[in-house]
């Protein structure tokens, strides 16, 4: 099968997409990728002045239909969608090309769009049961809901060298962007534990007396995997703001659990629609609970051992995003 491949890949590390277009080929299908990032002009500009932002637009959906129209694809699979227009949609539909929607961000404003766009793809699937709930307060049936999941040639248990264990051998370990809802709870642990903490952005919050736990740089994969396996804890925070909703698993939950992880994790709802607090990772509530089952699990090596394991077999078994690619395929030929 030929899929047209729509999103974005990152020239300066490896995203999500990455292990989708690996997933197509691993399965014995083609895939045909287009940037929908690929503008000619920057994005300081499109966002000032209207209708540059439309003329570009319409040029690089263009582009996405020569692309089609030259290659003839069986499948267009839109991950993120955000930047499909309804005439491509149509166009693609006309040529007897199937279209799926796969979403991935939270509803930010910027989600208008794909809500008015759906109904025009023919499958939708969503990271996170808020998007789901957000299509269906639209009146948009029939979303199916297909987590995050992880790629074992990248997520993974590696050896570490004597220089990882004395950079990243920490009691606790956060890898994230700075949230202030991510602060609020981190600096209830600095200072009182053993902890580092990774990713863009918390130079801001950064002074004396917590600048040696907290490191403000992006991160390539191959340096968090290395960071997952030293921490005898992987913490992780999604991000809130108390306005839009969020309910998905990080896809760092299960990239974490990859490297044979013990995870600790906030009380998601996606989290443990997946996962069993107790049994493959563990939950906490607040930040007297976490502190808490800190202490609980540092003194109790055995036991983290047990759950990172059992945490290991669970999305190495169902959440690879073989998993994920052969779920759509199964559910678009059931619905052919």
């Amino acid at each position: 099968m030929k899929i047209l491949f729509v999103s974005n890949l990152n020239p300066h590390f490896d995203n999500t997409n990455t292990y989708r277009l690996k997933a197509i080929q691993e399965l014995g299908h083609e895939p045909i990728f287009f940037e929908d990032r690929d503008f000619v002009l920057p994005g300081r500009i499109r966002q000032k002045v209207a209708f540059l932002q439309d003329w570009d637009l319409r040029r690089l959906n263009c582009r996405m239909i020569e692309v089609a129209e030259r290659t003839k694809p069986d499948l267009c699979l839109a991950v993120g969608g955000y930047r499909i227009t309804a005439d491509t949609l149509k166009r693609l539909k006309r040529m007897g090309v199937k279209t799926v929607l796969r979403t991935m961000d939270i509803p930010r404003p910027e989600f208008r769009h794909v809500v008015e766009t759906a109904p025009l793809y023919d499958h939708i699937f969503c990271a996170g049961t808020e998007a789901m709930e957000v299509l269906a307060q639209a009146g948009i049936e029939g979303a199916v809901w297909l987590p995050f999941a992880c790629d074992p040639d990248f997520h993974r248990p590696v050896d570490l060298t004597e220089e990882d264990r004395r950079r990243y051998g920490r009691d606790l370990i956060f890898v994230g962007a700075y949230y202030p809802n991510r602060w609020e709870i981190l600096r209830h642990l600095v200072g009182a534990y053993d902890v580092g903490i990774w990713g863009p952005g918390w130079e801001q919050v950064a002074d004396k007396k917590n600048g040696h736990c907290l490191h403000a740089a992006p991160l390539h994969h191959s340096q968090w995997v290395r960071m997952f396996n030293a921490a005898k804890i992987v913490l992780i925070i999604h991000y809130q703001d108390g306005i839009i909703p969020c309910f998905q698993a990080s896809p760092k939950v299960f990239e974490a659990l990859a490297c044979r992880s013990f995870v600790l994790v906030d009380s998601q709802r996606d989290v443990f629609k997946l996962f069993s607090s107790g049994k493959e990772l563990v939950g906490f509530d607040d930040i007297q609970d976490l502190k808490a089952k800190i202490d609980h699990y540092l003194d109790r090596d055995g036991e983290r051992r047990q759950i990172a394991a059992a945490g290991y077999l669970e999305v190495i078994g169902r959440h690879t995003y073989r998993h994920r690619l052969q779920a759509i395929l199964d559910h678009i030929g059931g619905a052919a």
